[in-house]
């Protein structure tokens, strides 16, 4: 049987996963990123254990992909993601954010308080 924090770091892993396969290739442009901030983080509240989503998308690197007709994919170097989750006793944050010397968008645990 899995520990509470065991639990709560296999679902934050599931959601940053489907997260970012879910959204990465979309089309995008730099009218919609505010909508689709909160778009993100509203569709990763509704899982289960979900107590706080953040997201960011990096406007000049979107600004720097657009193409001639305006638009551009959303890459996952453009994205700053928090998912916490929150799991009987056990309190996770995930994370997704570029790490530039890797040239790769990294998924991690953030360190965090336990729970009391």
């Amino acid at each position: 049987m899995a520990s509470d924090k065991e639990r709560a770091l296999f679902e934050v892993g599931i959601k940053l996963g489907a997260l970012y396969h879910q959204y990465v290739g979309m089309p995008i442009n730099a009218d919609m990123l505010d909508e689709l901030e909160h778009v993100i983080e509203k569709s990763v509240s509704l899982q289960p254990y979900v107590s706080s989503v953040k997201v960011s998308i990096d406007r000049e690197a979107v600004r720097k992909r657009l193409n001639e007709f305006g638009y551009c994919e959303l890459e996952g170097k453009m994205l700053d993601v928090k998912v916490e989750v929150r799991y009987k006793s056990a309190r996770i944050v995930g994370r997704i954010k570029y790490d530039e010397e890797r040239d790769y968008p990294m998924m991690f645990v953030e360190p965090c308080a336990e729970l009391p």
